[in-house]
């Protein structure tokens, strides 16, 4: 269920698919055994809220534009190990590409200078908001009350506004290839393909307004300024247009083999809402979706529906999903009559009934 701005109920399909990843060039996807089940809340890296997201609710009302996400990990080329590497994502004409870093600590001299160690060989890597660059700084807390927070990425690494605690402490794993971090306090743009929190930037900003007026005059439906954008999980960098299937998907330092790359089933996915009254309505989902997730060979897509109720949601008797006939929805509205798939048929049964 959802609603639309002016509170009207939506009914919402959701239609969701999981593949094996192709490991071969040109090979095809194919259909997973093991499918993943709806996302029925948002799960966490660790604790909720305050962790980095790792999946979302499939449960959005609708999604303008199409999420790309990955989870897993960057690998070093060869199996071996490696200091840093740059790992990419391209999804049709989406590409994203950025440095991975292997673990290092800021270091505070003597003098009060602070700068990066040398950077530890890795094999894996997160490519999550957990190891981008963030983070709380508390070193006020306890004198103010108030801490110094990264907006943009609340649960990562490397971000500290005051230097007295900062001796130790854990730089990013994930930065910008132009743009490498090497101020503790800088602005520089989280690198990673998980989920963006609710409450950061700048996602934040499209949930609206929820003031004394909304809660008088509006509630428990959108303020005036609440932008469907909010619904997109994806950082900005990887929503997408709706795919129609073909694009190709190309990994880059994200799988044990070093690059992989496929393309997108090509596949219609019709929902036929069936009312207890009146006549069949046909949607055609969009695929607002895509979840890849290489360490497990494999990716989901999600695909949404959804039709605008006149009282309630039972009005809907049922929903069915994929290509019917028109032999299949005639017998659908005139379920006492019989259809025969010849002439010949027709005249057979006829005759049978006569000698009965």
């Amino acid at each position: 269920m959802g609603f639309q701005r002016d509170g009207r109920e939506l009914l919402v399909a959701i239609v969701k698919a999981t593949f094996r990843m192709p490991s071969g060039q040109g090979e095809a996807a194919t259909v997973h055994d093991e499918q993943q089940s709806l996302v029925r809340a948002d799960e966490f890296v660790d604790e909720p809220g305050l962790s980095a997201p790792l999946r979302e609710t499939d449960f959005a009302h609708m999604k303008p534009a199409c999420d790309v996400l990955l989870l897993g990990h960057a690998r070093a080329p060869g199996g071996g190990m490696a200091r840093r590497l740059v790992a990419g994502l391209r999804v049709g004409t989406m590409s994203k590409q950025f440095t991975v870093v292997g673990d290092r600590q800021w270091r505070k001299s003597l003098l009060g200078i602070v700068s990066a160690s040398e950077a530890v060989p890795f094999a894996a890597m997160s490519v999550g908001y957990e190891r981008a660059f963030g983070g709380i700084d508390n070193t006020t807390l306890a004198r103010t009350g108030r801490a110094d927070t990264f907006i943009a990425n609340p649960a990562g690494r490397g971000y500290w506004r005051h230097t007295d605690h900062i001796d130790g402490q854990p730089l990013p794993n994930t930065e910008e290839t132009a743009r490498p971090v090497s101020q503790h306090d800088g602005d520089y743009r989280p690198m990673a393909l998980t989920p963006v929190g609710r409450h950061w930037a700048p996602r934040h900003r499209y949930a609206g307004t929820y003031d004394d007026r909304w809660l008088d005059e509006q509630a428990p439906f959108w303020p005036d300024d609440f932008d469907e954008r909010y619904f997109q999980a994806a950082p900005a960098d990887q929503v997408i247009a709706h795919p129609q299937g073909g694009e190709e998907v190309v990994l880059q330092h994200l799988t044990a083999d070093g690059l992989r790359a496929f393309q997108l089933p090509r596949l219609a996915m019709p929902v036929t809402f069936v009312p207890h009254r009146g006549r069949d309505v046909t949607r055609d989902a969009v695929l607002d979706t895509i979840v890849l997730e290489p360490d497990q060979e494999r990716f989901t897509l999600t695909w949404r529906a959804s039709i605008a109720l006149g009282k309630s949601v039972f009005d809907v008797k049922e929903t069915i999903t994929g290509e019917m006939t028109q032999a299949w929805h005639r017998a659908r509205r005139f379920p006492d009559k019989t259809y025969h798939r010849s002439l010949a048929d027709a005249v057979a049964a006829k005759r049978a009934r006569a000698r009965r």
